[in-house]
């Protein structure tokens, strides 16, 4: 199979990046998922079809820990405090342990309820409805904190470990530093072992680590000089190692910094000074560090979903409600057909969002090889429609809408961080696009390879290549019907559902088609662009959106077929089928608008503006603006931060115990 990397016309540049991506995601699932079969034009129908359902016996268990969890959160939660006081009280975390909300995931054989990933995700929509502060510390506990311990650590470190986090102990996720945001390969923290072996000591910062301050354990990413297995070569590579706060050199010497939105949340800053950590608390193996983060990633991102979702939804259902009984020029709101477009849109895409979050969830319950852009898709689909269904109630509220004792003021506050945090979502779109088409862009090229011309090669070697591959019947059966395809327009057969309601054949169908212009629209880009795609962030963003938009078309065909077989009625049910009916137009429109932007774009103008807006703004001195702490061209030159007015949360020193025993 050809390379990307080996494309003609690749900069260095670019193949380091493509080898350190490479590097970071690690190799191939053997199967292909639900995604990356659309690149290829394929539905694979067994992925989707029929949306999971969750075992009857888990799903009591999880209704049994909402209704606690529901009775706490409308009597006794203080969410309008806890987002202006900047700080969830103790008393708050206490009781989401009492209920057993903090320890949900981890196995009952270690104090926790066992829940699995479906039922958790149930649990952080309820909170989000309520609180984003709570739905994102829960979410840092579970989905990335003791997660890397639940899926990595040895048994004697869950057996250490697990029932404090289970009981009463918080835990934390230090991945981010001042210089490493969307970039988890570029880690500047370090850890070398130790002369006697028996300690791995660690040097460096790491910023941004929601519940640093107020947890027991950490799980810190450290990069680590390593010798490869297979060319037994040094290289550098990422460790996971897990840290507690009383070891000697270990600083929070910042608990939080004072923000936007989900103001209750802490994250602190901690610098590591000669940190030495027992080589017990290695999880995985030395240089894995990378792969821990990255599947416990794929957690965080679906529960990040949930917490959307759950606002959404009930800014849907405050907005709606407002719209009918707010009167202006005699007439309810909701008379007004701009109104109800915002009314029909927040509902389909509510609804869309939870098809997408808990097909997610049943994949990974299921424990489906190959899910990473599966999980990706869902954070981007789900801050993105949550962002959209949030602003449409703020505009229906009006300015009701912007008043600090109206819940919706929170939520849209908290709703904005959702697409920077767990990869922000232009990063998301490009490894999409990237890691989504990589084995079908490299078929192409082997293709290409095998029995293109090549302007570097003579007539005759030209020539001989391609009669010789030419006349190879592997060869012949990939490049024959591709090149009618590019060259022809002649498009593959789409694919067919088989098990969906006859009342959804047509959207099913609809779907179909789409699949396989998508493909269809994919190859052409790879062709046009050849290794220029590489830089065309606007380009792959178009055919990464597609995807999106066809997978949560997919999900939510499956959904809606699953209300109607086992008997969906009622308003609640026909809201919920009119909704997605919006939906699938919603994303036929949006697919079909990306496909006419590959060929009608502003882009040539877009890319002069913002190179004439760059070099006047290199006229603008430094030190009037906010420059990022360790940029390597400009550290040091920008203004500081005005604190006057703005809360401050200093470090304590010394470090209080943790659950982790120095050296």
């Amino acid at each position: 199979m050809a390379d990307i990397k080996n494309l003609k016309g690749v900069s260095e540049s670019d193949k380091k990046l493509i080898e350190d991506a490479e590097a970071l995601l690690g190799p191939e699932p053997t199967s292909m998922g639900f995604v990356k079969n659309l690149f290829w034009g394929n539905l694979r129908e067994g992925l989707a079809f029929p949306y999971p359902d969750q075992e009857a016996r888990e799903s009591a268990e999880c209704d049994q820990l909402l209704a606690r969890l529901d009775d706490y959160l409308r009597t006794e939660h203080p969410a309008t405090l806890i987002d202006q006081d900047q700080e969830i009280p103790r008393w708050v975390i206490d009781r989401l342990f009492e209920l057993g909300v903090l320890g949900m995931t981890i196995p009952k054989e270690f104090g926790g309820l066992g829940l699995g990933i479906t039922s958790y995700n149930r649990v952080l929509e309820r909170i989000g409805a309520s609180c984003g502060s709570t739905a994102v510390l829960v979410s840092a506990h579970q989905s990335i904190g003791c997660k890397a311990i639940m899926l990595f650590g040895n048994d004697a470190q869950k057996q250490l470990w697990l029932p404090r986090l289970a009981k009463d102990r918080l835990s934390a996720f230090c991945l981010s530093e001042p210089n490493v945001g969307c970039d988890a390969g570029g880690q500047e923290t370090r850890c070398e072992k130790s002369e006697d072996g028996e300690y791995y000591v660690i040097n460096g910062e790491k910023k941004w680590a929601t519940s640093g301050a107020i947890s027991s354990v950490f799980t810190v990413m450290a990069k680590q000089t390593v010798v490869d297995r297979k060319t037994g070569k040094q290289t550098e590579k990422v460790t996971a190692l897990v840290c507690s706060p009383g070891m000697e050199g270990l600083d929070i010497f910042q608990k939080n910094r004072s923000k936007c939105g989900i103001r209750g949340t802490w994250q602190a800053r901690i610098r590591f000074t000669n940190v030495r950590v027992p080589k017990f608390n290695l999880l995985s193996e030395e240089g894995r560090g990378l792969n821990v983060a990255l599947t416990c990633l794929n957690y965080g991102r679906c529960t990040l979903s949930a917490g959307m979702l759950g606002g959404a939804r009930r800014v849907r259902d405050q907005a709606t409600k407002w719209a009918q009984t707010r009167y202006q020029f005699q007439r309810p709101l909701s008379d007004f057909e701009l109104v109800k477009k915002r009314i029909a849109r927040m509902a389909a895409l509510d609804y869309a969002m939870d098809a997408v979050l808990y097909m997610t969830t049943g994949m990974l319950d299921r424990h489906d090889e190959d899910i990473m852009v599966e999980t990706a898709i869902c954070k981007v689909f789900c801050s993105e429609m949550g962002w959209q269904v949030v602003n449409d109630g703020m505009q229906i509220m009006g300015g009701e809408s912007y008043m600090t004792e109206n819940e919706v003021e929170r939520i849209f506050r908290d709703s904005r961080i959702n697409l920077i945090v767990e990869g922000a979502n232009e990063a998301m779109q490009s490894f999409i696009w990237a890691y989504g088409g990589k084995k079908l862009l490299e078929s192409m090229l082997t293709v290409q390879g095998a029995v293109g011309w090549d302007g570097d090669e003579s007539l005759g070697r030209n020539l001989s290549r391609m009669m010789k591959n030419g006349l190879n019947p592997a060869v012949f059966r990939s490049a024959f019907p591709l090149g009618l395809e590019l060259f022809l327009g002649v498009r593959r057969r789409a694919p067919h559902i088989n098990a969906i309601s006859p009342q959804l054949r047509e959207q099913a169908d609809r779907l179909c088609a789409t699949v396989r212009e998508f493909s269809h629209q994919y190859k052409l880009a790879c062709k046009r662009y050849r290794e220029a795609m590489i830089n065309r962030g606007a380009v792959q963003a178009r055919l990464a959106d597609s995807a999106i938009w066809i997978h949560a078309w997919a999900c939510t065909l499956s959904k809606l077929d699953s209300d109607l077989r086992h008997g969906g009625e009622g308003l609640e049910f026909e809201r919920d089928r009119s909704a997605a009916l919006h939906f699938f137009d919603l994303a036929e429109c949006g697919v079909h608008m990306n496909f006419r932007e590959l060929y009608e774009n502003p882009d040539d103008t877009m890319l002069a503006a913002a190179a004439a807006a760059m070099t006047h703004n290199d006229t603008l001195p430094n030190n009037q603006f906010i420059i990022p702490e360790r940029s390597p061209v400009a550290r040091g030159t920008g203004r500081s931060p005005r604190p006057e007015g703005v809360k401050q949360f200093p470090g304590d020193a010394p470090a209080r115990e943790g659950m982790v025993k120095s050296g």
